[in-house]
């Protein structure tokens, strides 16, 4: 394997040609290229078990349920970023590479994405017109928060928490 520098430089064409051809998964942040970490077994199995529930809750509708490896488009030629879930169901979204119009986000956090997730994903995604809830799953302390835009277009937060880790890991 080569060693890559630890700040990679590229346009977002460069980027979007780039990318798919390696075995790591990178995100993009203006113009910056950053290696995604890797994620532990609970945090895979957690994934999944979002994406059946949806792929499931969906199938009479329309929408698209992608997991792990389908990047958003959060601001064109400036920020691509690999959600943990994400679905659209906008027939805008013909892109093979990309999801341009999310309306669900789900980030399973860990100690290492957490502050991004919370912070500056979040404040990106908000700005995507398409999307109405962003969930972030706490994997150490088993809880879900859920952020919905509600009809005045304001983010409004509800949680719930878990007594047993077995349920969030099922």
């Amino acid at each position: 394997m080569v060693a890559l520098p630890d700040n990679i430089l590229m346009s977002a064409e460069e980027y979007l040609v780039w990318e798919p051809t390696q075995e790591e998964r990178y995100e993009y942040w203006d113009g910056e290229v950053v290696m995604m970490s890797g994620a532990t077994r609970n945090h895979n199995r957690i994934s999944g078990n979002f994406f059946k529930l949806l792929d499931d809750a969906l199938a009479e509708r329309s929408c698209e349920v992608y997991i792990v490896d389908v990047k958003v488009q959060v601001e064109p030629r400036q920020k691509y970023f690999y959600p943990d879930v994400v679905v659209t169901c906008d027939e805008r979204d013909t892109d093979p590479q990309l999801v341009q119009f999310p309306c669900l986000i789900i980030e399973v956090l860990s100690p290492s994405t957490e502050a991004a997730d919370r912070g500056k994903k979040f404040a990106k995604y908000r700005q995507s017109p398409t999307l109405q809830e962003y969930v972030l799953v706490q994997v150490a302390q088993p809880s879900v928060e859920v952020f919905r835009r509600n009809e005045q277009g304001k983010w409004v937060l509800s949680c719930s928490t878990f007594k047993s880790h077995k349920i969030a890991t099922r």
